[in-house]
């Protein structure tokens, strides 16, 4: 549909201001629970430059709730590692992780404009959703009922809408961030880094290259149908045109194992930052994705983060409008995903510090630390399978403390997803079968007696036992395919999942009715 033919209406429960990966896939995941929304983009259509290029499995796990993963996975080289080398081309350091907790292999190569428009296509399966390009947000404001916005269409005429919640998912420069006075707060971290897309670039790894030489780091990360990028770090004193100069572009991927064939697409410098906004809504509008947060690219994390904010965001927006949990709910998007987004950012600036060393000497002894590490198997698995990223965990939000204030290591935590065998005998993820919604694993033989108060159905809690391998699973029941070492080892447990996959409880079942009156508390707090 072109963006002319699209009819706006005067009031819609949710507005994104912001078409990019973090705006377009909250719209899908709005879409998917049903939620009318309109998603505002200014330009004509997606971005057509590679911009981001790597994504993580978190992000795959978020693309298949927003049932476009068929379509990603298409389109993306899956399971890359990253190298780092010295000066003199030894590699001191390899992370190359192999396991798949979240259902994908943990580091993607993909192309920014191929899923955005994978994204597009995907609103086109979702009535409830509106997506206007060309149209852009020009002024906003807010009472205690609702947001009012004046939008600019295609022709420059002016329209308003209302709107219940206004989602700034409208980049680093955010607009909607602005008028609200929200300061970007942070590091001092700023860098100028030398990007460079190439086409028609084959290499003989399916790994990133990491040139950890302090005279000029670089990054070289291959991508998907021939695609590689290069990032190289300007010193202080060098200025931008003098990077950019052919000769210069030529003389640096010549010299760092680019394809003699390789066609030049895209130079351009950019700035990177470390800033986490000062806080991330104000009233009925919040802020998503680079509004919120930006962070250098060396961890891969910064579009990564976006896609958590929309994931986080989406079903709390969803259980609100429908009245399912009260409006308090909100408050838990800025407690759960800032925390995680800072430890994001100090995960960037430490691999930042491995790969681009302030001297020789630094350089010498993080290599040398390195091959130490690798001595020791632990330490060298640390390494290998990333596990030095820091997990997906909240520490406050809409999380159920035990009646004693303690709290289950998996309360917070992302859920695994293992396989479990489908309908027809095969195995499939275990996401797909537990819809969209909350569920609860129960880790029983038998659950036909439980008892479960009003709140399950309140919440329209979806109950399923998750079985061993060689059990007898009923229609209710999920049996596990190759289950992961240590996965939900405890029986006699309800592991209460919310929609975006996080444990939000624990429950043994002997203390069912008195955790659901605990749980009930809860959703009654979100409507203080």
């Amino acid at each position: 549909m072109s963006a002319q033919a699209v009819t706006l209406r005067d009031h819609y429960p949710v507005v994104i201001a912001g078409g990019g990966p973090t705006g377009l896939t909250l719209a899908n995941l709005l879409g998917v629970y049903g939620v009318d929304c309109l998603m505002l983009e200014r330009n004509a259509s997606t971005v057509s430059e590679p911009r981001a290029v790597s994504i993580d499995d978190e992000s795959l796990r978020t693309m298949q709730m927003a049932r476009v993963i068929d379509a990603v996975l298409s389109r993306i080289v899956t399971g890359y590692g990253s190298h780092y080398y010295s000066p003199h081309g030894r590699c001191f350091a390899k992370v190359e992780p192999t396991d798949r907790p979240y259902g994908y292999p943990r580091r993607n190569a993909f192309r920014q404009p191929v899923l955005e428009m994978q994204l597009r296509d995907g609103l086109t399966q979702q009535p409830s959703v509106t997506a206007a390009f060309e149209h852009r947000l020009v002024a906003f404001t807010q009472d205690e009922e609702a947001v009012t916005l004046t939008v600019a269409k295609p022709d420059g005429r002016e329209t308003m809408i209302r709107c219940d919640y206004l989602v700034a998912a409208d980049g680093a420069s955010s607009m909607v961030r602005r008028a609200l006075d929200i300061a970007m707060g942070g590091s001092t971290f700023d860098e100028r880094w030398l990007i460079l897309d190439l086409e028609d670039s084959p290499v003989a790894s399916r790994h990133t290259k990491v040139f950890c030489d302090p005279q000029r780091p670089c990054i070289a990360l291959p991508g998907p149908d021939g695609t590689r990028r290069y990032e190289f770090m300007l010193h202080a004193h060098e200025r931008d045109e003098d990077l950019l100069r052919p000769e210069v572009v030529a003389h640096l991927l010549a010299t760092h194992e680019a394809a003699p064939q390789s066609k030049l697409i895209r130079a351009v410098v950019y700035a990177f930052h470390a800033r986490l906004a000062e806080r991330w809504s104000r009233g009925r509008v919040l802020l998503a994705g680079d509004a919120a947060h930006l962070m250098p690219p060396f961890a891969g994390q910064g579009m990564n983060s976006g896609l958590r904010d929309a994931t986080n965001l989406a079903w709390k927006l969803a259980a609100v409008l429908r009245g399912v949990l009260g409006p308090r709910l909100i408050d838990t998007y800025e407690s759960e995903r800032r925390t995680h987004a800072g430890a994001m950012i100090g995960l960037a600036l430490n691999i930042g510090r491995v790969m681009a060393p302030r001297n020789a000497l630094m350089g010498f002894l993080t290599r040398a630390l390195f091959r130490l590490l690798a001595i020791y198997p632990p330490a060298r698995d640390y390494i290998a399978q990333m596990k030095f990223k820091p997990p997906p965990r909240f520490d406050k939000g809409f999380l159920l403390d035990d009646s004693d204030g303690a709290r289950h290591p998996m309360v917070g935590r992302l859920c695994p997803q293992p396989e479990v065998a489908g309908p027809d005998g095969g195995a499939v993820l275990l996401d797909s079968r537990l819809g969209d919604g909350f569920a609860a694993l129960i880790l029983a033989a038998q659950a036909e007696s439980l008892t479960w108060p009003a709140i399950w159905d309140r919440l329209g809690v979806r109950r399923v036992r998750l079985l061993p391998p060689e059990a007898a699973a009923g229609p209710d029941d999920l049996a596990l395919v190759h289950p992961p070492t240590g996965f939900l080892a405890e029986t006699g447990q309800i592991v209460l999942l919310r929609p975006d996959r996080y444990v939000a409880a624990v429950i043994p079942l002997d203390r069912l009715a008195a955790q659901s009156a605990r749980l009930e508390a809860l959703a009654a707090a979100t409507f203080g």
